[in-house]
Parts: structure tokens; C-alpha cells; sequence
């Protein structure tokens, strides 16, 4: 992923992020254990493209749920891939599991 999808590295990294987002947040949530690897690797395309889509009306952040517990938790992450659509702050929307491009999209309609 390129530096257009954030990536923080603890909490308050992700929480600033989204406190500092003039605009609707993704955040997406990965994980490192075998059955989540691939599928999250997918999704970094995936999430990238929409990024570049998206820029100016959307921050995109790549979340790793060893990193950021308390934000995992906040908003029910139970599984990787899984997505949070933020509008200031509040959760709007839930994703789970691999998504198209398209998917996404459909995903942030009306939202963004």
C-alpha cells in the first residue's frame, strides 16, 4: 500500500487519524495469522484503489488489529478483513470478508 492509505502503529496514532479527518474514515482492520493474510492482501489493493478513487472525500486507514486492540475493540472487530466507515468520529457502516472494487463502492454509497 502507498502512503495515501494511513497505517498507524498504536491507538493513539489511529485515533488522531480519524480526529484529525476532515472527511469520512475507512477504516479497515487486518490481521497476521495464516487465514487472514492472504484475503488482507488482497484487500490492500483493493483499499488502495479505492483510496485514489476516493481522494479528497475519503481517509483511508489500514488497521492491524495486534496494533490497535483498543480501536479493534471499540468497534467489534472480530474477524480480518473487516471494515468501519467513520463519519466524524461515529461508525456508519460494517464490512466484513474480501471485497471487489465495486463492493466497496456500494459499500460507501450514500456515505461519501
Amino acid at each position: 500500500m502507498t502512503k495515501r492509505v494511513h497505517r498507524p502503529r498504536e491507538d493513539a496514532e489511529f485515533d488522531f487519524i480519524v480526529g484529525m479527518s476532515g472527511v469520512p474514515v475507512l477504516a479497515y482492520f487486518t490481521g497476521t495469522w495464516p487465514k487472514a493474510i492472504e484475503p488482507c492482501r488482497e484487500m490492500d489493493l483493493v483499499v488502495s484503489d479505492i483510496a485514489d478513487a476516493y481522494t479528497g472525500r475519503l481517509t483511508a486507514v489500514r488497521t492491524d488489529i495486534t496494533r490497535c486492540p483498543a480501536a479493534t475493540e471499540r468497534y467489534g472487530i472480530t474477524g480480518a478483513p473487516s471494515y468501519v466507515l467513520l463519519k466524524e468520529g461515529e461508525a456508519v457502516a460494517h464490512g466484513t470478508g474480501p471485497m471487489t472494487f465495486a463492493e466497496v463502492r456500494t459499500f460507501l454509497d450514500g456515505h461519501v
